[in-house]
């Protein structure tokens, strides 16, 4: 039997690998083909419109649009091989620097919203299964309604005209306020950390500043999805046995619901959550653009409204590619916290 067990790890990593390989091919094709059909000419996007034809017809070729467009897909695939995302046409800098550029940004305001719907999703969840349609449940699933239905560019429009035109709570569009931008030199991407490296706590306070208004947008969109399946889930393992076992052996109701029905929910809430990163990274889009977020969304809002479609594209496989990744990382915490899904130990 222990024998097997190598065999059937590799088997398992090389269907892991295939299946991330169709994915990516998909993904890639969906998304050139979509960009040929667009009524967009990226030729006009380069030389203008008072370009003449002989001009035109030469970038024309230079960009292989004569070619059938199966083969400038193959061709495009082979770039991307060589880890050639092409070069975008609005900022003649390649793709994949823009990409390295921008994404950190996008990251950083994602991963604390998410932070923000973990933290209070979780428990309005717990909370609201508890209360089973009583009063709280009722007022719990209203407000992650809200979240869920209302469009987040409208909540982004109604928060910057309230809180930063009216109340002047918060800082407006913008990572930081003009006189601060270069000031602290790119390290790791993320404007909290690099001012906090160089010791620029004014800076510091002033991202936060521009930050929490569209990281509370999407921490309050995060909420909604989380807190909702949270208390489905929940709702299912209060019912079960053990916790009523629990509860005829003298536990305290915290310690039943949260020591016992939580943790076993925890479980399938790791898929939950990293379905919403990356729900948050892919939906930052309009957040982005709103706020005049410098981010991987707002990169490839610009970029399609350009016609700069290696850029687009460069931008969606990216997103593509962090949405495997966050699958696979749930996977793997999956196993970890569930022993009867660790196959291998058979």
């Amino acid at each position: 039997m222990s024998a097997s067990k190598p065999l059937r790890l590799f088997i398992d990593i090389g269907s892991w690998l295939i299946t991330v390989a169709i994915t990516l091919v998909g993904l890639a094709a969906l998304t050139f083909f979509i960009g040929r059909v667009l009524p967009i000419d990226p030729v006009l996007s380069i030389v203008g419109e008072k370009a003449t034809p002989e001009v035109y017809q030469k970038v024309y070729l230079e960009l292989g649009l004569d070619k059938p467009i199966w083969q400038q897909f193959i061709e495009y695939l082979g770039k991307l091989l060589r880890g050639d995302f092409g070069t975008s046409f609005s900022t003649s800098r390649p793709v994949l620097t823009d990409l390295l550029n921008f994404f950190p940004a996008t990251l950083e305001l994602s991963t604390i919203g998410l932070i923000i719907g973990v933290v209070l999703g979780v428990p309005m969840g717990v909370a609201s299964a508890y209360w089973h349609e009583k009063w709280p449940d009722h007022l719990l699933r209203v407000v992650g309604l809200v979240g869920y239905s209302v469009p987040v560019f409208w909540l982004g429009l109604v928060g910057l005209f309230v809180f930063y035109y009216l109340l002047g709570w918060v800082s407006g569009p913008g990572q930081l306020d003009v006189f601060f931008v270069g000031v602290v030199d790119r390290i790791t991407g993320s404007i909290l950390i690099d001012s906090a490296i160089a010791g620029e706590w004014e800076i510091f306070f002033n991202a936060i500043s521009h930050m929490i208004l569209p990281a509370l947008l999407l921490g309050y969109y995060s909420l909604a999805y989380i807190s909702r399946m949270t208390r489905s889930v929940m709702l299912d393992q209060l019912s079960r046995e053990y916790v009523l076992t629990a509860r005829l052996k003298g536990a305290s109701e915290f310690r039943a619901v949260a020591g016992h029905a939580l943790r076993n929910a925890a479980i399938p809430l790791v898929t939950v959550i990293a379905l919403s990163y990356g729900g948050l990274l892919e939906g930052s889009v309009l957040i982005e653009t709103i706020f005049s977020w410098p981010g991987i969304g707002n990169y490839i809002y610009s970029s399609l409204f350009a016609a700069d479609m290696n850029a687009v594209l460069g931008g969606t496989l990216l997103v593509g590619m962090v949405f495997i990744l966050l699958n696979m990382l749930s996977d793997v915490l999956y196993r970890a916290l569930d022993p009867r899904s660790r196959e291998f130990a058979k």
